[in-house]
């Protein structure tokens, strides 16, 4: 009988394992910036006395009703696929909850900014793995009616494009825009999945890209990334710390100062220990305590979006 609990046990766990292997990124659908310019669904602001622009996601949900029927359909397509989704709309929501907070950060570290993103914002809520950019357009000849469109799908943390799909449907007498885009992308749509997947297949096995920056408050301290404890720089402890906990040893060390460290193509496990997705905070958090417990330092953690995160040595 013990013999029995055991084996249904270690099936049991052999079968969880491969349900987390098997485990679709989750995605969140977005209109491309250039959809949101082109229909006035765009905020301006200055930044340290630059022009920039973010899109405003809010209004476009709210006023373009083909926005949220083409978002809808593209996360049908999706969800058919065995894809989680991340609702945008829902996102919006759930972050106009929250305490308003500045979208601009200017940290203490000299001649570093940091810009929160109206995406970035979002997704600290959601959490996607791949954001779905959509453009399209819809176009009428004579009776005929089609939709040109391009998909790009973005890797959350780092930005970068891992799918893409573009072009315009055969025309047709259906005037329907859910209807024609389907019939628009759903010869592509094989294809873009395949890329999703073979992306997050990657990031399983050799970690999620992020980038983390160490600097020094300037307060006079006298510490620096030059500090000695137990004989070694505090630059090479830190640097050390990341060889032993990213995903294959894998990262690169971009920039080295007294005052700040560049760690880029850091390559850091999915999920924490407990299960829950891993970003780029969480595992600076890990190297914050380490500094804490083992020498002592304080460290500030300023993060503003998911892949990217800075760590203020000298203050907490």
């Amino acid at each position: 009988m013990k013999l029995r609990l055991i084996n249904a046990f270690l099936m049991l766990a052999v079968a969880c394992t491969a349900f987390a292997q098997g485990k679709n990124p989750k995605i969140m659908v977005v209109p491309m910036d250039t959809w949101c310019q082109e229909r006035g669904f765009w905020n301006v602001y200055k930044n340290q006395g630059e022009i920039k622009g973010t899109p405003n996601y809010e209004q476009a949900v709210q006023d373009s009703r083909e926005l949220m029927l083409v978002i809808s359909k593209i996360n049908n397509l999706m969800s058919d696929r065995g894809f989680p989704l991340a609702d945008l709309s829902q996102s919006i929501k759930n972050n106009t909850r929250r305490t308003a907070r500045n979208t601009l950060t200017t940290s203490k570290t000299p001649g570093s900014s940091l810009a929160v993103s109206a995406l970035d914002e979002l997704n600290r809520q959601a959490k996607a793995d791949i954001i779905v950019e959509v453009d399209f357009s819809y176009n009428t000849v004579g009776p005929k009616h089609s939709v040109t469109y391009n998909l790009r799908a973005l890797d959350a943390y780092t930005g970068k494009q891992v799918a893409g799909a573009d072009g315009t449907g055969t025309p047709t007498f259906t005037s329907e825009i859910p209807v024609l885009l389907e019939e628009a992308v759903v010869g592509h749509m094989d294809n873009f999945i395949s890329r999703l997947q073979y992306h997050f297949d990657d990031c399983r096995e050799n970690g999620r890209e992020v980038v983390i920056e160490v600097g020094v408050f300037d307060n006079g301290s006298g510490t620096d990334l030059e500090s000695e404890y137990d004989g070694s720089e505090l630059s090479e402890i830190i640097e050390n710390w990341m060889a032993e906990n990213t995903v294959k040893h894998q990262f690169l060390t971009s920039e080295t100062t007294e005052s700040i460290m560049l760690f880029e193509n850091v390559r850091i496990p999915l999920l924490k220990e407990n299960g829950m997705p891993q970003d780029a905070s969480g595992f600076a958090n890990e190297l914050r305590k380490f500094l804490r417990t083992k020498y002592g330092i304080e460290s500030k953690n300023n993060s503003p979006s998911l892949g990217y995160t800075q760590i203020i040595i000298g203050e907490k």
